[in-house]
C-alpha cells in the first residue's frame, strides 16, 4: 500500500509528543466534522430552497431562541476543550522536572555549540540518555536562531541577550532531526544537526570516550575570582549563596525571581535592578564576557547553596 509508505508526521520520540499528536487529530478532526457538515448544509440548502419561478417568493423563517442557544453553547463549549487541553500541555511543556540534565547551548551563525554538565562539547550533534528529562538553557551569539526537534515536537526561539529554556524526555532510542526553524541568514538551510538517544550505559561510555574539558561549574568559579567577584559578594555585597530560584526584593519595592535573566542581567546591566539596602557600585561586564563565559558564570551561581540573606 503506498500509504503505508507515507509518514504524516515524525516519529514519536518524547514524552510530549503522543499528547500534543493526540490534540493536533483532535483539532484537526472537529474541523473537518464541521467543514463537512457546514458544506453538506450549503449543498442541501442550495437545492432544497432554490426559486422555481421568477415569482416564487421565500417564505418567513421566524427567529427560534432554542437553535440560537444551541449554535452558541456547543461550539463554546467545543472550543473551551481546546482552551482546557492546550493550556494544560503547555503548562507541562514549560515546566522543567527538577531533576532534569541541564545542557547549555548557544548559537551563531550558523551551528549549534552545546555542553553537557561535566564539560563535554559538541557542534550539531546532542547525545542524551533515554529516560532522562533534559533542559536545555540556550542563547544566540548574533540573531534569533530556533531550536526544533520535530520527533519530540519540541522547538524554542534561541535569542541574543536573554535565555530561553525547553526540556524533554526522549523515550525511544535512535536518531533525531535537529533544525533552525527562524530564517538566520544565507547558510540557515545548513544550520541542521542530529540527536543520539542512547541507553543510559551507552551515553554514560560516551561521556567517558569524549575529551572532557572544564565543566562549567569549575569554569564559572574560576571566572568569578579572576573578575575579583568574591571581593564584594558575601562580603559588602548581596550574597549569591542560595539566590538562583529566590525572590528578590529590589530597591525599588519591587519583587522578582532570580533566575537565570536576572542573574545574566545582573552582570551585564547592574543598575537594572538593584537590591534594596545595596547601592550601584558593581562595574558592567558588557562586552568583556562570551556568552560561553556568561553561561559559565550564571551556572556556578546557581550551583551556590546555602541560606538566603537579605
Amino acid at each position: 500500500m503506498i500509504f503505508a509508505q507515507v509518514n504524516f508526521a515524525p516519529p514519536q520520540g518524547s514524552s510530549l509528543a503522543p499528547e500534543l499528536d493526540a490534540l493536533f487529530y483532535y483539532l484537526c478532526g472537529i474541523s473537518g466534522f464541521f467543514t463537512l457538515l457546514i458544506a453538506g448544509f450549503i449543498f442541501y440548502f442550495a437545492l432544497r430552497y432554490r426559486r422555481r419561478s421568477g415569482q416564487e417568493m421565500a417564505p418567513t423563517v421566524d427567529g427560534s431562541l432554542n437553535l440560537e442557544l444551541i449554535w452558541t453553547f456547543f461550539p463554546f463549549l467545543i472550543a473551551m476543550t481546546f482552551f482546557a487541553w492546550g493550556a494544560r500541555l503547555y503548562i507541562t511543556s514549560s515546566r522543567v522536572p527538577p531533576d532534569a540534565m541541564e545542557i547549555h547551548v548557544v548559537g551563531k551563525q550558523w551551528m549549534w555549540n552545546l555542553q553537557h554538565p561535566t564539560g563535554q562539547r559538541e557542534i550539531n550533534t546532542l547525545h542524551v540518555p533515554l529516560g532522562r528529562p533534559v533542559k536545555l538553557l540556550m542563547t544566540s551569539e548574533d540573531v534569533i536562531h530556533s531550536f526544533f526537534i520535530p520527533a519530540f515536537r519540541v522547538k524554542q526561539d534561541v535569542l541574543p541577550g536573554r535565555y530561553t529554556t525547553l526540556w524533554f524526555n526522549a523515550t525511544a532510542p535512535g536518531e533525531y532531526h535537529l533544525f533552525c526553524a527562524e530564517y538566520c541568514g544565507t547558510l540557515h538551510s545548513g544550520m541542521i544537526g542530529k540527536v543520539h538517544v542512547m541507553q543510559p550505559q551507552d551515553y554514560e561510555a560516551w561521556l567517558s570516550g569524549v575529551d572532557v574539558g572544564e565543566p562549567p561549574v569549575s569554569a564559572g568559579e574560576r571566572l568569578f575570582s579572576r573578575l575579583g567577584c568574591i571581593t564584594c559578594h558575601g562580603v559588602r555585597g548581596p550574597t549569591l549563596a542560595g539566590l538562583y530560584g529566590s525572590q528578590v526584593k529590589l530597591a525599588n519595592g519591587q519583587t522578582v525571581l532570580a533566575d537565570e535573566n536576572y542573574i545574566r542581567e545582573s552582570i551585564l546591566n547592574p543598575s537594572a535592578k538593584i537590591v534594596a539596602g545595596f547601592q550601584t557600585v558593581m562595574p558592567t561586564y558588557r562586552g568583556q564576557l562570551t556568552e560561553d563565559q556568561l553561561i559559565q558564570l550564571v551556572t556556578f551561581i546557581k550551583s551556590l547553596q546555602g541560606a538566603r540573606q537579605q
